[in-house]
């Protein structure tokens, strides 16, 4: 059986964690281990976590020295990663009691590095407010226009990490990694199965429409190296797309 580690960073995601790690606990897939970034300074959180671990041994803690960003701690947690295979989960999402042994599957079955599922957008009652599906993307240029993979939903061979990371940056983080893969030639594939709940918040970052521009115009213009006015373009299509999902 495959391990896979599951990265999960922390920051002020008190209310929710709990349902989190419940979520993998409750995994039909049983071959797994947990790491947890935390990344706040404050520490008072710390201690009722280790509280919801409660020393069990395929989960640890990893507790950066300040707060670094969610693309920062994912790429301490995928250092210390043993699995073969990474899983993405946010602290304030959780998952079906079948993703992993049904993600892990069709990976193997399809022979692919890189996939991703529908899922759920649900409010902090937990009332579902829309479903988000997947697709597959077949090239750089499938992904380039719209950022709609959800970072909980991903599941990647570890080796497609070795050469990519997260960039350091507030938001689009993932979508920058994604991008970074594709043009590599990997295919993402997806499966057309809401497995994953992403929770929908007021104060996230991810809900931030002034970050989101300016991230947006980072991805294209930094990080994909593109010109003032290409960025430009991409950005008005990129925008233009997420309004209209």
């Amino acid at each position: 059986m495959e391990l896979i580690s599951i990265i999960i960073p922390y920051f002020k995601k008190k209310e929710f964690i709990a349902e989190t790690l419940d979520s993998i606990n409750n995994q039909s897939y049983k071959n797994y281990e947990i790491i947890i970034i935390y990344d706040d300074e404050n520490l008072d959180d710390l201690k009722y976590l280790k509280e919801l671990v409660n020393d069990k041994t395929n989960t640890k803690i990893l507790i950066n020295e300040k707060n670094c960003g969610a693309g920062f701690s994912r790429n301490n947690g995928i250092v210390c990663a043993k699995g073969e295979f990474i899983a993405f989960l946010d602290a304030d999402d959780y998952w079906h009691s079948d993703k992993l042994l049904k993600q892990l599957n069709f990976m193997i079955r399809e022979k692919i590095n890189f996939s991703h599922t529908s899922y759920y957008v649900v409010n902090q009652k937990k009332e579902t407010l829309s479903i988000k599906k997947s697709r597959n993307i077949l090239d750089f240029k499938d992904l380039l226009k719209s950022c709609d993979i959800g970072l909980s939903t991903v599941m990647i061979n570890k080796k497609l990490l070795k050469k990519n990371s997260f960039p350091n940056i507030t938001t689009k983080e993932d979508f920058v990694l994604w991008l970074n893969i594709i043009k590599t030639g990997e295919k993402l594939m997806g499966i057309n199965e809401p497995l994953t709940f992403w929770r929908k918040s007021k104060n996230s970052l991810s809900s931030n429409n002034f970050q989101k521009i300016i991230d947006g115009y980072r991805v294209y213009r930094k990080y994909m190296k593109m010109n003032f006015f290409v960025s430009l373009y991409y950005l008005f299509i990129l925008g233009l797309n997420s309004l209209i999902k």
